[in-house]
């Protein structure tokens, strides 16, 4: 445990009904005794309080204090956490006060929650997922970040780890202790073994990314011709005017984002210059970033006017792909159109302006972020760390079924493990020595 017990308000910033300050350390109790006047508080039990200041004996606050001893507590020290009412009087008050004790410090960033992990109480998966939980948007968001911070990532990897450890342990005990009875079929099954292992990771890895997009959101581009009516369906989007709409061809110049909760997933929604020939400067680096914002999108909203069918402008038409929506645009000013496909998409059709087929089209647009989104049953991945992690440790594996030399493959799988140790932040190679021992008893 450090010997430095930090302190730092731990609600939001700003007026508010009720504010949380929090301390932990060895010092929390007694501060707060002498902060009180009180000696005895039950752990785990909301006291009221009347808080006074240590110097001058002024009052700070009448309010609520709870007493967390370690280790059965957050960071796994000692912790207090003061509930007082939220004004920023008071709340500075109480803040300047703990600064008046020798030994207590403002917390840094993020620093309650490093002393839990450094303290065993979760690992970096789960304190990523809580760091999520914290920044989600929506609804989805919440349900990924709450289900990696109970563990369901961590225990993942670390059951992945506990296999390469033993098949480690198992292997070294062949090369290291080759007198010893052990059985025949521990060498022989190792590659086996391995070969499954690595088969499920790639698996893991083969997830279309959906952890990352609803973490970080889905990258919505709209593209298409000028005046097809692309920022009239991001204000739709939006519920607000986000961009300006105008019967000028060439208005969207820039790219316009505009970050959106659909269907519960978050979205990024972009608006994109026209595309078509210009000879005006802007205008052309505008398509230029238009064309790029649709080659690194998830999912494309190709909108048209259906005044234009069929003489469609074939740029716009190139960059239609499996990750599109193909939409027809104004059909309140034209005959009914009938298109089969464009590309082997299916064509939407609607107006903006009236209203007709925007339902369609929403309930459309929701079906292919969810498809992107949707949690399954396995955990998902969350940041590119754990993929480079988990690539690497696939690498290793790979490699050790193609060497012979023992003391070589050996060190393949120890960097197997390390790799995983780097996601959860745990990685003890004596644990290869403890599983030696226990399995097979060797030196008895």
């Amino acid at each position: 445990m450090s010997d430095q017990t930090i302190y730092a308000l731990a609600s939001g910033a700003g007026r508010c009904g009720v504010a949380v300050v929090r301390l932990s350390g060895s010092q929390a109790l007694d501060v707060l005794c002498k902060l009180s006047g009180q000696e005895i508080f039950k752990p785990r039990y909301a006291h009221r309080v009347q808080l006074n200041d240590p110097v001058d004996g002024d009052p700070i606050d009448d309010g609520l204090a709870l007493y967390f001893p370690g280790p059965n507590s957050f960071t796994g020290e000692d912790v207090v956490e003061f509930q007082i009412h939220g004004g920023r009087a008071v709340v500075q008050a109480l803040i300047d006060a703990l600064g008046y004790f020798d030994g207590l410090r403002m917390a840094e960033a993020g620093e309650f929650t490093r002393r839990a992990f450094e303290n065993d109480k979760m690992d970096l998966t789960a304190a990523e997922g809580l760091a999520d939980l914290i920044h989600a948007e929506t609804r989805a968001q919440a349900k990924q970040a709450l289900r990696q911070m109970d563990g369901a990532l961590g225990t993942l990897y670390n059951d992945w780890a506990d296999r390469i450890l033993h098949i480690l342990a198992h292997f070294e005990a062949v090369i290291d202790f080759p007198d010893e009875d052990l059985p025949q079929e521990v060498e022989d099954g190792v590659r086996a073994k391995v070969t499954l292992l690595q088969s499920e990771i790639e698996d893991h890895l083969k997830d279309g990314h959906r952890g990352e997009l609803l973490r970080d959101g889905v990258r919505l581009a709209i593209i298409g011709p000028p005046n097809a009516g692309k920022s009239s369906l991001l204000n739709h989007l939006a519920k607000r005017e986000v961009a300006i709409v105008s019967d000028i061809a060439g208005t969207t110049r820039d790219v316009i984002e505009s970050h959106l909760d659909i269907g519960g997933y978050p979205v990024v929604v972009s608006d994109t210059a026209g595309i078509r020939h210009s000879e005006d400067v802007i205008e052309i680096e505008g398509i230029r970033r238009a064309q790029t914002t649709a080659e690194n999108a998830d999912l494309k909203v190709v909108l048209f006017d259906s005044a234009d069918w069929p003489n469609l402008d074939e740029r716009t038409v190139s960059l239609i792909d499996e990750d599109s929506l193909v939409v027809f645009n104004k059909i309140d000013k034209v005959a009914k159109l009938d298109i089969h496909d464009i590309k082997g998409r299916t064509p939407l059709y609607m107006s903006a302006k009236s209203g007709e087929g925007l339902a369609d089209f929403f309930k459309a647009l929701e079906n292919e972020v969810a498809d992107r989104c949707m949690m399954t049953g396995a955990p998902a991945l969350t940041r590119a760390r754990h993929r480079q992690a988990l690539e690497d440790c696939v690498d290793s594996l790979v490699r050790f079924a193609q060497i012979d030399l023992p003391e070589l493959a050996a060190e393949d799988l120890r960097m197997a493990t390390r790799s995983l140790g780097r996601i959860t932040g745990r990685i003890d190679v004596e644990d290869v020595l403890d599983v030696v021992f226990s399995d097979f008893c060797i030196g008895k």
